[in-house]
């Protein structure tokens, strides 16, 4: 027979490494076979369930005078290293099943009593044969008696056989105590036994009572006969006292019989009294509901026909009309003294027919005839009186305004400037502002007719006030006025007259927007309450201190009809797209003399058109209410016609640089040049706020113009083309310096032009310094040319390259050099119109001259090392010198 796994301390060894860290020792280590199974049914291997090699580990650890049991599951790693994978405590163990399935009998079950899902099926342990089965079940079972104190329960085995086959299979042994690794075991050398049982299941005097029980048994099977005898007689006996008995007791069978068929009889006269009870209490039930149903519907009645009549008088209280309201309706005055009665007359109708609607009248009464009439009579009655107030307030403003037009005292006059005033005008419509809102209330559609005419009237008084607001102060300003020719190309005779002060142009604009954008837009504010419209208020605009009492001119001093105060800051779009159709008539046509005023100061002073564009764009950022939104259309408009004026004036100023083009050849500093300088410094005299990203794009546009004109005049004649360059930056330059230092976009013109200029330079002193040693530099260029495919000991052998034309070279062009530099000088001087450059011109022509003349030297004394030539350090204190 092969040798356990029990035995093998190898596998131990193992386990006992697979657990390390846990201080538990292992007891007993062996190789089973694991699959899968329900209790009581044969596991049944298919896909995925075949059986895996595990091994089963019993460990214990002694914790506080505590042993505690622990059955270990390891499994074999990819590297076939025993690793744990699962862990069960035996405190747990409550089962432990012998599948019968397995003829074998070699494949059990344990069942756990903490496994939180009890429907996964349990895993099932398949033992080699029924020796390691046995050893490992005794082993768990004398664990658990004497570590735990209880035995499991157990399933398809018997005790006593596994007790006999302990006993066959346990050696005799020397016995000692081994205290510290737990309870007291019988301990025997692992090389003499086979098996290790730590205690008998069973004890000698339980085992010879249940042999002795079952000789009882067995005695009696074995003799048949005898046995079958012995049967026959005691059921013969047991019968024969069966009927005895029954005999005995049949007379007091008959007197319970007796006595059940008397309280039967009882019980069915008491049956047929509570029959006869129960009807008669059923009809009095029946009789008792009745009354009471007649009773409730009684009262329900005569609740119902006094709800009615409270009803009924509320309603035709609700339809009497009053004859003082209906006189006043429909043929009273509207003068200034009935008002009181006519709104109290307004909000009796008004409150009326809300009263014959839903849901404040029931949806039942809406059918009655004489609800239905009445609405009908109410309908009429606002009709008529809609009618007759739309007609009086139309014609009411007309008049109104009628009357302010042919008195001339309202408008501004010769040699006077007059305010518009417009408060006797707001008053007097205020007192028609609460019957406007009736009207609304009764019928929208009413308003439009009376905005249209409140917009006609007040749009003829608005553009008469503004024309001759306009006019007299056009006539009152006195300004000199400015030719727009600042970069032509002429004399400077008319620099002089671009000195004039034209501040007077600019206040005059101001003026006319400080008096009118607020007028403007305390009208929109007043129209859109008194009309009726549901917009946010006007913040004042950036207006002077004067009008800063004025914020709460357009409160009209009236409650909303429907109390609702709050609403009027959450409109609909549709109301705020009426209200701008509605201001667009009351305001159009007043642009025209605001234009006048732009085109009248542009023609004075175009360079007027910045400080007037800083001033409107202070007016738009002020404008932030959705009742000012046409005045904001307006200021735009402004904005575009100035912006319109200003590009028209760059656009001929541009024209008047791109003219010098044309003129004959030029030389010096072009006229446009200085007279730019004068025009930006002016320019930014006049900038006021948002006005700046104007003048930067007017500046770009100049700038542009000017450079590429200068490019182009310069290339007329390339003889004198760099010398035009770089007097023309340098001058720019010098005029703009100070402009520069603190504008942005001028400081970027400005670096491009000392670019510009630098590179000028370079090539002009180039030019000056080849003209009188040109065979020199050209011999120092061969010789860089061939540096570059031979090598400098092969060059002094080449044509034209060898020491005595190096000679040759040297002594025509610096024998007398201090005469071709002073002609260099002289050179450099006879083109040059600005005398202020020469000097910085001189100096960069020697540094570049010795720059070149360095680069000669150094050529030499590497090619022809033993030829000797002037000195850098000579040709420094030479130039220095002159």
């Amino acid at each position: 027979m092969a040798k356990s796994s029990a035995d093998d301390l190898e596998l131990r060894r193992a386990c006992e490494a697979a657990i390390e860290g846990t201080d538990q020792k292992v007891g007993l280590s062996i190789r089973v076979a694991k699959s899968r199974g329900v209790w009581g049914k044969a596991g049944k291997i298919g896909k995925g369930q075949m059986a895996k090699p595990r091994v089963l580990a019993i460990s214990t650890k002694e914790k506080a005078q505590e042993i505690k049991a622990f059955l270990h599951v390891l499994k074999y790693s990819n590297g076939g290293v025993l690793e744990p994978a699962k862990l069960y405590k035996l405190k747990h163990l409550s089962k432990v099943e012998v599948l019968t399935n397995d003829p074998s009998g070699c494949t059990f079950m344990l069942g756990f009593d903490n496994l939180r899902s009890q429907s996964v099926a349990p895993p099932q342990w398949t033992m080699r044969n029924i020796d390691d089965r046995n050893r490992l079940l005794l082993y768990i079972l004398n664990m658990c008696k004497d570590v735990l104190g209880r035995l499991p329960k157990v399933v398809g085995i018997d005790v006593v056989e596994m007790a006999l086959w302990a006993k066959e299979n346990t050696p005799v042994a020397p016995k000692k105590k081994n205290i510290e690794d737990g309870p007291t075991t019988d301990v025997v050398a692992e090389s003499d036994m086979k098996v290790t049982v730590e205690k008998e299941l069973v004890s000698q005097a339980e085992e010879e009572d249940m042999e002795a029980l079952l000789g009882v048994y067995v005695m009696g099977i074995g003799e048949a006969e005898a046995f079958s005898e012995r049967l026959k007689r005691e059921l013969h006996a047991l019968e024969a006292a069966n009927v005895h008995a029954i005999l005995e007791s049949e007379p007091l069978v008959d007197e319970v019989l007796q006595g059940l068929e008397a309280a039967t009889i009882c019980v069915d006269d008491m049956d047929e009294w509570l029959g006869i009870f129960n009807v008669k209490l059923r009809h009095m039930r029946e009789d008792i509901e009745s009354i009471e149903t007649r009773n409730n519907q009684l009262e329900m009645q005569s609740v119902n026909n006094k709800a009615l009549i409270e009803e009924l008088d509320k309603l035709l209280e609700r339809l009497r009309i009053p004859s003082e309201y209906a006189a006043c309706l429909t043929g009273g005055s509207f003068d200034e003294a009935r008002m009181l009665q006519n709104i109290e007359a307004c909000e009796w109708l008004t409150g009326a027919l809300h009263g014959l609607e839903p849901p404040t009248l029931d949806p039942t009464f809406a059918n009655i005839r004489a609800v239905r009439e009445k609405k009908t009579e109410l309908d009429k009655l606002k009709t008529t009186f809609v009618r007759r107030a739309s007609e009086f307030l139309r014609n009411y403003f007309a008049s109104l305004v009628d009357f302010m037009i042919s008195d001339k005292s309202y408008f501004s006059q010769r040699g006077q400037l007059k305010r518009p005033d417009h408060a006797d005008l707001r008053f007097k419509c205020r007192t028609y502002a609460r019957l406007l809102q009736h009207l609304k209330s009764l019928d929208k559609n009413c308003l439009g007719p009376l905005r249209k005419a409140y917009c006609s009237s007040l749009n003829l008084l608005l553009r008469r006030e503004a024309r001759e607001f306009a006019n007299e102060l056009r006539a009152s300003t006195k300004a000199s006025r400015n030719p727009t020719v600042w970069l032509e190309g002429s004399t400077g005779s008319n620099q002089n007259v671009n000195n004039a002060d034209t501040s007077t142009v600019s206040e005059a604009y101001a003026k006319m927007l400080t008096i009118f954008i607020p007028l403007l837009v305390d009208e929109s504010s007043f129209f859109s309450h008194f009309m009726c419209f549901g917009v946010s208020a006007l913040g004042q605009p950036g207006s002077p201190p004067e009008n800063g009492d004025k914020s709460n001119e357009d409160d009209l001093g009236i409650l909303d009809i429907d109390d609702n105060d709050t609403a009027t800051t959450n409109k609909s779009i549709s109301e705020l797209g009426a209200l701008n159709e509605s201001l667009r008539d009351l305001l159009d046509g007043i642009q025209e003399d605001f234009y006048a005023v732009v085109d009248w100061a542009y023609k004075i002073d175009p360079l007027r058109c910045i400080s007037m564009h800083g001033i409107t764009e202070r007016y738009i950022s002020g404008q932030k209410a959705d009742a000012a939104g046409y005045v904001r259309l307006l200021l735009d408009a402004l904005e575009e016609r100035i912006t319109a004026q200003f590009t028209r004036f760059v656009d001929e100023a541009c024209h008047q640089i791109e003219r010098n083009e044309r003129n004959v050849r030029q030389m010096g500093v072009l006229s446009y040049i200085p007279r730019f300088a004068t025009l930006a410094t002016r320019m930014e005299q006049y900038i006021q706020g948002q006005s700046r990203d104007l003048v930067d794009q007017a500046y770009i546009k100049f700038i542009g113009v000017m450079f590429a004109t200068l490019d182009k005049i310069a290339q007329t004649d390339p003889k004198y083309a760099d010398i035009i360059l770089l007097e023309n930056y340098a001058a720019f330059q010098n005029s703009l310096y100070d402009l520069a230092n603190v504008v942005p976009t001028l400081a970027k013109f400005y670096h491009q032009a000392s670019e510009s200029y630098e590179q000028a330079c370079t090539r002009h002193i180039s030019v000056i310094i080849y003209y009188q040693f040109e065979r020199l530099f050209q011999f120092a260029r061969r010789i860089e040319d061939l540096m570059y495919t031979i090598t400098p000991e092969e060059i002094p052998f080449q044509l034209g390259l060898s020491k005595m034309d190096l000679r040759k070279v040297v002594k025509s062009s610096l024998s007398g050099v201090d005469k071709h530099i002073g002609a260099m000088y002289k050179k450099l001087q006879k083109n040059l119109t600005s005398e202020e450059l020469l000097p910085s011109l001189w100096d960069k022509c020697k540094k570049e001259f010795l720059d070149k003349y360095d680069s000669f030297a150094q050529l030499v004394a590497k090619i022809y090392p033993s030829e000797t030539i002037p000195s850098v350090t000579e040709m420094r204190d030479l130039l220095a010198t002159m």
